[in-house]
């Protein structure tokens, strides 16, 4: 994020919005690279005719993380986790969040940002 401040022009917007923007863009970057690196290790294992993975040890691994993530969720306040749970679950955005919500867009912004902070430094930052 510091790297990329000069790009933060307040013209554009707030630096809230420039910040969950940059958050945002950062995480489907990240699901992005995960899916197409997932797809290469597949094709190179049916070229090689060798299992990509353990299938129970990656159902092993994938449920331990959903239950991490879950029990993060727990630790936010109500308000918190269903703002999280609208965006990052069910695929509203944050304006749409408001709406569902019938609270103002700066109110779901504050929850989004103070809600995926306490996230974070649940998952130690590796979120």
């Amino acid at each position: 994020l510091w790297r990329s401040a000069a790009r933060f022009d307040p013209r554009r917007g707030s630096a809230l919005s420039w910040v969950l923007t940059v958050a945002h863009r950062r995480a489907v970057d990240r699901v992005r690279s995960a899916r197409a690196a997932g797809e290469r290790d597949r094709r190179e294992a049916r070229r090689a005719h060798q299992p990509a993975f353990d299938q129970v040890s990656e159902e092993v691994e994938a449920g331990l993380e959903r239950e991490w993530v879950r029990r993060c969720l727990d630790r936010l306040t109500a308000l918190q986790r269903q703002s999280v749970t609208l965006a990052y679950y069910d695929g509203y955005t944050y304006r749409e969040v408001a709406e569902r919500l019938r609270l103002p867009l700066g109110t779901v912004k504050t929850r989004m940002r103070d809600g995926l902070g306490r996230l974070r430094d649940c998952l130690g930052g590796v979120a």
